[in-house]
C-alpha cells in the first residue's frame, strides 16, 4: 500500500496515531481524505464546551490537516460530511459562517447528520472532508 500516504499532525494527531491506531489523513494520488476533525486544540487537546467554538476549531483543524497532507486547505475541499450533537439551528448557523469564510469561491458538497454521541464525551461536532489537490 505504498501508494497510500498517511499523515498525522503534531500533538493530538501523533498521540491518536500511537494510542488509537489511526491517521488524520491519507493522500491517494490527487485526493486527500481526512478523518473526522473535532473541535479540539491540536496541542493541548482541550475541547471547548460551546458548539460554535468547537465548529470554528474543527474547520481550522480541517484546514491544517489538508495542508499537512500536501494540499492547500479548504479551497481544494469538494466534499464535506459533518456530524453534530445536537443538530440545531445554532450549529447550522456556525457551519454556514465557516463555509463562507473558508470556501468563499466555491460551494462543496455537504451532508450534515445529527447524532447521539461522538468519539469523546465533550465532542459536539466532527467534520470529514475530501479534497482534490491535482496531480
Amino acid at each position: 500500500m505504498s501508494h497510500l500516504q498517511y499523515t498525522s499532525y503534531e500533538g493530538y494527531g501523533q498521540r491518536v496515531k500511537k494510542d488509537l491506531h489511526y491517521s488524520q489523513a491519507v493522500r491517494i494520488g490527487d485526493t486527500i481524505e481526512c478523518s473526522g476533525q473535532g473541535g479540539w486544540d491540536r496541542i493541548t487537546e482541550e475541547i471547548p464546551h460551546e458548539i460554535g467554538k468547537q465548529i470554528d476549531q474543527a474547520f481550522a483543524n480541517v484546514e491544517h490537516t489538508v495542508q499537512k497532507a500536501g494540499g492547500k486547505g479548504w479551497e481544494q475541499v469538494y466534499n464535506v460530511r459533518a456530524y453534530c450533537v445536537p443538530l440545531n439551528n445554532e450549529a447550522l448557523d456556525h457551519i454556514l459562517r465557516n463555509f463562507r469564510k473558508y470556501c468563499p469561491n466555491h460551494q462543496p458538497l455537504y451532508t450534515v447528520v445529527g447524532v447521539q454521541r461522538l468519539g469523546f464525551d465533550d465532542m459536539r461536532v466532527e467534520i470529514e472532508v475530501k479534497a482534490h489537490v491535482g496531480s
